[in-house]
């Protein structure tokens, strides 16, 4: 019998509970899954999507993963306490909502479908060029980025992606190295951001890589708002730089109704939607990961500390 704690928002609990015990279950491991504890120290693997971001994890003195209910891991990495092993979440319903997102707005930039909102008249020679004639480029190209970039090559465009450590066998053609991104960024008409928040990548669309991008060319970020500099983007934006951007992650959430992205007229901002955590793909995960670490197959999607993701 090993002892598992969901820790996450109280509202959480009551979807994931019964779920996850029958997953638990076809794994043929038999679980005390709770809720709450004044024992840390008999817990064996915490699934875990903080209310708070000060947990002390060093409480959990014989824990042997942590299973997140998240993709990204930084907000969990800021933890001082924490020094357990930690997965991150790989979840198919995710990756399928966030290739619906993507892809969508790949498709609302392309088809330039703005402009005939904000038109008021007929309006001619707009019609767009085929997807082969466009180039879109995915900044980030881990389990999301992958699947949204093979979903919108399959579909037609000319699709390139760029890391910060080179992909072996992608799918994809693929570029790396800081030396690389602006010469990916000057190739794209589309520019899909999907990084992790590192020190690395802090404000990594500057007022360099900006200048370096095509005339017109578009920015779709539902990755992490810690990647823009938004002054950076706001003057791209307004000088005619870039016809426009998607924007669904920010640095303080919910967005201000100050902030200046509100009222820029070539700017849609959506409220974090771009993906979430479904509970019935995201249990069967659970469930697998933390099966093959009682198997001793090792747990996947393990969080390397040092590149923080």
């Amino acid at each position: 019998m090993i002892t598992i704690l969901f820790s996450a928002h109280d509202a959480l609990w009551p979807q994931y509970e019964h779920v996850l015990e029958a997953e638990f279950a076809k794994q043929r491991l038999e679980v005390n899954l709770i809720h709450d504890t004044d024992a840390p120290e008999t817990i064996d693997y915490l699934i875990y999507a903080p209310a708070q971001e000060d947990d002390d994890l060093s409480k959990f003195t014989n824990l042997r993963l942590i299973q997140s209910l998240w993709a990204g891991p930084d907000k969990l990495l800021k933890n001082p306490t924490l020094t357990q092993p930690m997965a991150r979440m790989v979840d198919p319903g995710m990756t399928q909502g966030m290739v619906d997102y993507v892809f969508g707005h790949i498709m609302r930039h392309h088809l330039k479908t703005d402009i005939f909102a904000q038109a008021s008249t007929w309006l001619t020679d707009v019609a767009p060029p085929l997807p082969s004639e466009r180039t879109v480029a995915f900044l980030g190209i881990g389990q999301l980025g992958m699947a949204c970039a093979v979903t919108t090559q399959e579909y037609g465009f000319n699709v390139i992606g760029w890391s910060r450590t080179l992909k072996q066998g992608a799918a994809i053609t693929c570029f790396a190295g800081d030396d690389k991104l602006q010469e990916v960024v000057g190739q794209a008409d589309i520019i899909v951001t999907l990084m992790p928040a590192t020190p690395s990548t802090e404000k990594i669309i500057s007022t360099d890589v900006i200048a370096a991008m095509k005339k017109g060319s578009s920015l779709i970020n539902p990755g992490r708002g810690e990647l823009i500099d938004d002054d950076a983007l706001l003057a791209g934006l307004r000088s005619g730089k870039l016809s426009g951007a998607t924007l669904d992650v920010f640095r303080e959430e919910p967005l201000p109704q100050c902030h200046p992205y509100w009222k820029e007229p070539s700017v849609l901002v959506t409220p974090h939607i771009a993906s979430e955590t479904r509970v019935s793909t995201a249990s069967v995960v659970v469930a697998e990961n933390i099966a093959r670490d009682v198997r001793g197959e090792g747990a996947l999607y393990l969080i390397d500390p040092a590149l923080k993701y």
